[in-house]
């Protein structure tokens, strides 16, 4: 079979959080999908790119999370500009603030200006989490719930796949069910916005609770770029400024073809929230 992609779709920036780079639940395929058929001229890594809290614990690092690795710094070889902002589980690149990887700058937060003029505070929104702050025992046994929630999800998402269903989020759906951890979100929202509003922006983007998100309240805007374990979200923003929550749904073998689809079969491939 001959893996082809069409030419990418170009955008300003993309933001990408919560990918757990070295955890099974990761879907790396999916995001090496995504990143094949859209760049940007700005990329922001909004943390949680690699897991070392699981890489700690455990050795994972197959060849498709190695690949995604490749590809990003591919991009900034070919020009684009990455910046990193470490989140909580990938703590230890927070001791390497100002340096560059491979032409990949890491950075505690940054303030980006979009096209329209908009300003945002882009950080990963962990350091506003009350667990993570004052109870990191709590959030450390809570990660390994989680990681349990990502298997079952896993092996649910494969019986789908036998009897040719989309994907579907369990975990996602089971937590979005719980009234604490929609109090939790809510209240994460509050904070980070009361955040951006001390840096006199007009928004925040972060990521950290895998729940893709813009919302506008009163002339303030809130964006969560979501995650690459439950939901395959990310951020995009276009060259008028606009910004965009796109779900990706295919891995790289769905793209494996002898020939090539029309138009409109490729753009079925990604669901688009506009803002």
């Amino acid at each position: 079979m001959i893996v082809w992609a069409d030419s990418p779709r170009r955008y300003r920036t993309i933001f990408l959080s919560d990918v757990h780079l070295g955890t099974r639940g990761c879907q790396a395929e999916k995001l090496l999908g995504f990143l094949r058929n859209h760049d940007a001229q700005t990329f922001y890594l909004v943390g949680d790119i690699v897991d070392g809290w699981q890489l700690k614990s455990a050795w994972y690092w197959p060849q498709g999370h190695n690949d995604v690795v490749q590809k990003l710094l591919r991009k900034a070889r070919k020009g684009a500009r990455i910046i990193y902002i470490p989140g909580n589980h990938d703590e230890l690149l927070r001791e390497y603030y100002g340096t560059h990887f491979g032409g990949v700058e890491v950075v505690s937060n940054a303030v980006h200006t979009g096209a329209d003029g908009r300003r945002y505070l882009v950080i990963h929104g962990d350091l506003f989490d009350v667990v993570i702050r004052h109870a990191r025992w709590l959030a450390l046994l809570g990660d390994k719930a989680y990681d349990a929630a990502i298997w079952a999800n896993t092996h649910f998402n494969h019986l789908r796949r036998l009897f040719g269903l989309p994907y579907w989020s369990l975990s996602q759906w089971v937590k979005l069910k719980v009234k604490n951890a929609v109090s939790f979100i809510g209240e994460f929202e509050r904070t980070l916005a009361s955040e951006a509003r001390r840096h006199d922006v007009d928004g925040v983007i972060c990521g950290h609770i895998h729940h893709a998100a813009i919302r506008d309240d009163a002339g303030f805007r809130y964006v969560n770029c979501g995650d690459w374990v439950e939901s395959c979200t990310a951020v995009v923003e276009h060259f008028d400024g606009r910004l965009e929550i796109i779900t990706w749904t295919e891995t790289t073998e769905d793209w494996s073809d002898v020939s090539r689809p029309t138009a409109p079969a490729q753009a079925d491939r990604s669901k688009v929230e506009h803002a």
